[in-house]
């Protein structure tokens, strides 16, 4: 199991009329928590398009529990319980407060797909071997 954790501050106009951080803005910080999960790794999505492979989403699944508000500090823990066989790869994310309480999980699945095609593809060779031992018991 891979995790990795990111941390992200709040801003004010990520807010609401309420000082509660809007739900369509956790689809970008699923985002930046993925993208800086794949950078720790020692490999970037730069580099997975510079070979020809693309991750669009195909679902995405939140389940909000407590509100963030502004000028929190979350820390997004983003977890890959299984290394990908195939075209498909599974994000779990856990996003908590600077009190460490959780305050919203979610799940986002990705293809690997070939650029321009948008066919189904593999995970590049370079991003498997590095995840490998991660996955090894």
């Amino acid at each position: 199991m891979f995790i990795s954790e990111t941390q992200i501050r709040v801003r004010y106009a990520e807010t609401d009329q309420m000082n509660v951080v809007y739900y369509g803005n956790y689809a970008q910080y699923f985002e930046v928590a993925r993208a800086e999960s794949i950078r720790k790794l020692g490999f970037t999505y730069k580099e997975m398009e510079a070979l020809g492979v693309i991750m669009p989403v195909v679902e995405m699944q939140t389940k909000f529990l407590r509100p963030a508000h502004y000028d929190d500090l979350l820390i997004i823990k983003t977890i890959l319980r299984e290394l990908p066989v195939a075209h498909r790869i599974s994000f779990e994310h856990e996003v908590y407060n600077q009190e460490k309480k959780l305050l919203t999980i979610g799940k986002v699945i990705l293809y690997f797909v070939s650029m321009g095609s948008f066919e189904k593809s593999q995970m590049p060779e370079a991003l498997r071997r590095i995840l490998e031992p991660y996955f090894q018991q």
